[in-house]
């Protein structure tokens, strides 16, 4: 019987994309708020952006290889904004700042079309609702959950920023299966990856695992080993309605 459904964020609840406006626009507020706080970069805007893509390299390379996902102040200080020599006590402050922002801009962000009815309809089965995020924000998914209207479906929120877990890392899925209380043979997750959700959500024991497929979804897969295939691949969230309730239909 399935008691649980939890759902990736960005491409999956969210479509999300990037693409030069803005790339663009979060490097200039980027600079906006490191020249607001003393800390000026002292270099134009495309030095800025090159020295900023390759801290994203290296702390890509470094989380990628352990599924670790570091703090907004050791992201940004030690990785990201590390050629400039930036004081970590005047930096350290507004890391957290820098990270939300990034995260809002960088990516442009919309929730999916039907998300809502999709949640009603798992909520009147009396489904546990839950979302576990890659972020390299503390507070961003919490925020825009409230922006979408939808943050009270959902009884648990777990982030790689906060527990340290990066997906496809069974330690989060374990840490969110703690929280709202399930068993992983009762729990089916959402994700728009095979690397980060579909693998480490069937490694993690869940009964089934449906991808979405994103804009990123491509790239994030990317040469992959492909371990585990989704249990289903749907276009459009809402079906992830039916196919709950088809599954427990099936086990009675």
């Amino acid at each position: 019987m399935i008691t649980t459904v939890l759902f990736d964020m960005g491409g999956t609840l969210e479509d999300i994309f990037v693409d030069d406006q803005s790339e663009w626009e979060a490097i200039e507020k980027l600079d906006t708020i490191l020249k607001r706080n003393g800390l000026d970069p002292q270099v134009d805007l495309d030095e800025l952006k090159r020295r900023v893509d390759a801290g994203w390299v290296r702390y890509g390379k470094y989380r990628d290889s352990c599924d670790v996902e570091l703090k907004p102040v050791e992201i940004w200080c030690d990785y990201t904004l590390s050629d400039f020599a930036f004081p970590h006590e005047k930096l350290a402050p507004h890391c957290e700042e820098i990270a939300h922002m990034w995260e809002v801009t960088h990516y442009h962000r919309r929730l999916r079309p039907h998300v809502v009815p999709m949640l009603d309809g798992l909520k009147a089965m009396g489904m546990k609702l839950g979302v576990v995020s890659n972020t390299a924000a503390l507070y961003q998914v919490f925020d825009i959950l409230e922006e979408y209207g939808i943050r009270d479906y959902f009884q648990d929120v777990t982030l790689s920023s906060v527990t340290g877990f990066r997906k496809p890392c069974t330690d989060i899925f374990t840490v969110a299966l703690r929280e709202i209380q399930s068993k992983p043979e009762e729990c089916v997750y959402v994700g728009d990856t095979v690397s980060r959700d579909i693998i480490g959500s069937k490694r993690a024991g869940f009964a089934a695992a449906i991808q979405i497929c994103s804009k990123l979804t491509g790239e994030k897969d990317s040469g992959i080993r492909r371990e585990f295939e989704p249990d289903y691949v749907v276009d459009d969230i809402y079906e992830v309605y039916p196919i709950v309730q088809k599954m427990n239909a099936l086990k009675n």
